[in-house]
């Protein structure tokens, strides 16, 4: 009897270094500060501007990004965790004519995507995005977005745009719901695409069978425009 009880304590004593080894890894590995999804901010709105023009974003602007959403799991424990990473390496632009949104054209930089995990950001650059291979994404818009009247200053308008995304050096062909709203000077658009993995040829990061990401994810974005 004192044996057993000296096996089932020894048992006990290795499941807890193993739950204690698993809660550790999720800390060091996966615990993550994800960022809230993007969504339109209300800014101020301002008078004496017309609607019609070339709007432009430039890298570096602090209020723009282009980023990832993904689910990262611990092996084994089924630990999940939300990761995202952003970059505002961006530039974009695109033209009104009227009640017409046309010439859209957005790249972002993804060797500059950043989220809250050194580990993480090094990883992709030859993993999954491969982003020292694959440094760009793009969209090109191949359909006008046309609506049925004027927006005007400080409303938020739904709109739909078709065109062509690449990503890992894949081109396909999406549809992106999108919000957008002028405030009389920028335009703020927002919106978010589902992606899954394999369409891009992108094999989701498995790190030794120990950590892994699911074989999709979101790309998001908030972008302000400004009239040049």
């Amino acid at each position: 009897m004192r044996r057993l009880w000296k096996i089932l304590i020894g048992v006990g004593v290795v499941l807890v270094v193993l739950a204690g080894l698993a809660v550790g890894g999720w800390y060091f590995f996966l615990k993550s500060d994800p960022e809230p999804p993007a969504k339109i901010t209300k800014t101020t709105t301002v008078g004496g501007g017309t609607l019609d023009g070339t709007y432009r974003v430039a890298p570096g602007d602090p209020n723009s990004f282009v980023g990832y959403r993904v689910q990262e799991e611990l092996a084994a424990v089924g630990f999940e965790s939300t990761a995202t990473g952003r970059t505002d390496e961006i530039n974009g632009s695109f033209t009104i004519d009227g009640m017409t949104v046309k010439n859209v054209s957005v790249d972002a930089s993804l060797l500059s995507l950043k989220s809250d995990r050194d580990m993480r950001d090094n990883r992709i650059k030859t993993l999954g995005l491969e982003s020292e291979k694959f440094p760009q994404s793009k969209f090109v818009l191949t359909e006008p977005i046309s609506f049925q009247s004027v927006p005007q200053a400080g409303q938020t308008v739904r709109a739909t745009a078709k065109g062509n995304f690449t990503l890992h050096g894949v081109t396909r062909r999406v549809s992106i719901p999108l919000e957008g709203r002028w405030d009389g000077r920028d335009i703020q658009v927002v919106g978010s695409l589902d992606i899954r993995f394999a369409d891009y040829q992108i094999e989701a990061p498995n790190i030794a069978g120990f950590v892994s990401v699911k074989d999709q994810g979101v790309m998001e974005f908030q972008i302000f425009f400004r009239k040049t």
